[in-house]
Parts: C-alpha cells; sequence; structure tokens
C-alpha cells in the first residue's frame, strides 16, 4: 500500500464549511494553546472507533454502532493532519488510539508514513493486545516506538466478565511479543472494579514487576455508553494505594511527572518485622491515573482527534470542532492549523467545565463512551 506522505487531497464539493469555534485573540501564544496557560504537545489520534472486546466500563454487550467507512479518515488524511500538528502547531508526541487500532488493516502502513515523515517522533500506541502476538514486530519494524497494553485480570473468568471475550491467552501473547519485537518500556492499563477484580491488584502488580512492565491502575471514569457510572461504586486512587499496601511499599517517583496523566510511585517489597515495613532494592514502578479523585487538569498537555476528524480539547469535553470536514472541503494547511488552534483555545478548565469536579452538580457526562472518543 502507498501513501503519499501528508499532501493535500483532491478538493471534494460540501454543502457548507464545517462550524468553527471563534477565534482566538491575535496576541496568543503560539501552537496549541489555552486560555489557562497549557499548551498541547501531545496529541491523542483515535484510528478507529471499532473495538473486538465489549468491556463493561467502556461499552454495552451488543456493542455500538460504528462509523461509516467513509466518515473515518483516511491514511492519507491521518498523516496530513499529524504533519500539521508537528511541523506547524509544536506536537512532540503522537499516540495512535481507539476503538482498537490492531483492526485497521492498514495500521503498519500508516505507521510507517509517520515514521518517514517524522523521524524524530515520539509514536506510541494503546491496543487491548488482541491479535498483537502476530503485529508487535511488523509495527516495531515501521517505526512504533512503544506499546500501552489495557490487561485487567490475569484469571480467565475475571477476564471474560470483564469484556464480554475470552481472549486473555492472546493477550498475554501479545504483551510478550511487544517486549520481544523492542517495544518497551511496555505499560499495562488496568481498571480495577469493586467486587470484580479489585483483589488483584497486588498480584497484577508483582506479575508485571517481575516480567519488567510497567502497570498503571486507572480509576473508572463516567465514559461508559451505558451511563451507569457512580462515583461510590469506583475504586479510587486512594484505595488502589491501599490495596497495593499489604505486599508493596510505594514511595514518590524522583522524576518530574512532566504533564504525564500518571503519577508514578518508585516499588518496593513489604517485609514484615522489618524497621520501615520493607527491604531491598527498587523493584520497578507503578502508575495511577486518578482523573477522578486526584484531577492533574491544570498540567494537562493533550490534544485528541476522534476516528473522524473532530477535535476534543478535553476527554469530557462536550464541545467537538470538525477538522477533516474542512480538510476535505479543500482547505489549506494554514487554515486547517488555525481551526486547530482556535479549537484548543477554548479548551475548558477540566472535566468540560470551567471548575474542577466529576462530581460536581453541574457535570454532564459525554454523549460519547472511551472508545468512540480515543483514549
Amino acid at each position: 500500500m502507498s501513501i503519499q506522505l501528508g499532501m493535500p487531497q483532491p478538493r471534494e464539493e460540501a454543502a457548507s464549511l464545517p462550524s468553527a469555534p471563534a477565534a482566538r485573540p491575535a496576541d496568543a501564544p503560539a501552537g496549541l494553546a489555552d486560555r489557562y496557560g497549557r499548551r498541547a504537545t501531545d496529541m491523542r489520534l483515535s484510528l478507529t472507533d471499532k473495538c473486538n472486546l465489549r468491556c463493561t466500563y467502556c461499552m454495552p454487550a451488543e456493542g455500538l454502532e460504528w462509523l461509516a467507512k467513509q466518515a473515518v479518515m483516511s491514511a492519507e488524511e491521518i498523516v496530513r493532519i499529524v504533519r500539521i500538528g508537528v511541523e506547524q502547531l509544536g506536537v512532540r508526541e503522537l499516540r495512535l488510539t481507539g476503538g482498537e487500532p490492531l483492526v485497521r488493516h492498514d495500521l503498519v502502513d500508516i505507521i510507517a508514513a509517520l515514521r518517514s515523515n517524522h523521524p524524530g517522533l515520539p509514536i506510541s500506541m494503546t491496543t487491548n493486545g488482541v491479535g498483537l502476538a502476530k503485529k508487535a514486530a511488523p509495527l516495531k519494524a515501521a517505526g512504533l516506538t512503544r506499546i500501552n497494553v489495557s490487561l485487567d485480570s490475569l484469571h480467565e473468568e475475571t477476564f471474560t466478565q470483564l469484556t464480554r471475550r475470552p481472549f486473555l491467552n492472546q493477550v498475554l501473547a501479545g504483551v510478550d511479543a511487544a517486549w520481544a519485537a523492542g517495544l518497551g518500556p511496555v505499560k499495562l492499563n488496568a481498571v480495577l472494579m469493586r467486587g470484580i477484580n479489585d483483589a488483584e491488584a497486588p498480584s497484577l502488580l508483582a506479575w508485571a514487576l517481575g516480567r519488567g512492565y510497567e502497570l498503571r491502575f486507572i480509576e473508572q471514569m463516567p465514559l461508559d455508553a451505558d451511563h451507569g457510572w457512580t462515583r461510590r461504586n469506583m475504586i479510587t486512587a486512594a484505595e488502589i494505594r491501599e490495596l497495593l499496601s499489604t505486599d508493596f511499599l510505594l514511595s514518590a517517583d524522583p522524576r518530574a511527572r512532566d504533564g504525564a496523566p500518571a503519577e508514578r510511585f518508585e516499588v518496593r517489597r513489604r517485609v514484615a518485622g522489618s524497621a520501615d515495613g520493607a527491604a531491598g532494592p527498587v523493584l520497578g514502578t507503578v502508575g495511577i491515573i486518578a482523573s477522578v479523585t486526584e484531577p492533574f487538569c491544570s498540567d494537562c498537555r493533550r490534544t485528541r482527534i476522534t476516528a473522524e476528524g473532530k477535535i476534543m480539547s478535553c476527554l469530557f469535553s462536550r464541545e467537538e470542532f470538525d477538522l477533516l470536514g474542512l480538510l476535505r472541503s479543500g482547505a489549506s494547511d494554514e487554515v486547517l492549523a488555525q481551526r486547530w488552534q482556535d479549537a484548543m483555545w477554548i479548551k475548558p478548565k477540566a472535566h468540560g467545565m470551567d471548575h474542577v469536579g466529576l462530581d460536581a452538580p453541574d457535570f454532564v457526562q459525554p454523549d460519547r463512551s472511551m472508545s468512540a472518543i480515543g483514549g
């Protein structure tokens, strides 16, 4: 498959230009800056809304209505949008998301084209790991830098209960293949659900540390398609730390967080009877992403593009702005960059609002689930 490296596409007729946000001030800072002094340099781009799992915290058992093929960005359009972000708007890191990126037949070609355009750009990908065992080496050869794999349980029955699919062995094989291919550091993402897999937290961490993987626990967020999320049912960051404390001693990672969503901790084995509860060297690190109870919105550096080319300035935003429609109408790179900047300028302060608080009375859950937004 041949992909033109970011060249403008032929003009398509459009009934009207896509709606646009209000223009940002002429004296606004360069790049993807917002009104709160933040600047987005981390781009999350969704390749598809489709997924081959049905995780309970993400989508209903029957799945969702997928986007039509023509509504999703083509490989050429993806390459062009990324080029504009990197060359004109200061994007310094790219994460490919979904849905499930591995379901795109042209994934390896997309990554190869992106790498050809941007030799030094860190390109990572978040995946559920189903099918990764066969694709890890080709992805690395194409130019993928590293990978994040979702893994909520090491027990077959629990994994199947959470994902509604019996694919645990495929995921574990994919994780090992990613490590063998050199897609490290391999990061694992786990969402703990009360009464289902929360007791598994220490053993999941021990398993990851023993293999050199970096585990990150993520608080369940109100981004499920069923809109069944409740604050009292979620496992909080404080509870996660308490669950891990039975076996491990956590201490703050001395490295700067530098805008990362995960707060990292150095991990040592807890030893009964020792003066401080621990002995021996640091075994590795664990991260906790506490979007709900310990939000990090003030240092958010992310900009999101959905699979159909909509700009989302915030994961919880209910406002989206169409970049792909503008691109297909024949707009220049400069016009596309301006639309992107305008959309990011009005980024909300936190959680889709101009104040922090997912449990605030005025919080409204976005219509889209996580799979439809792109994590």
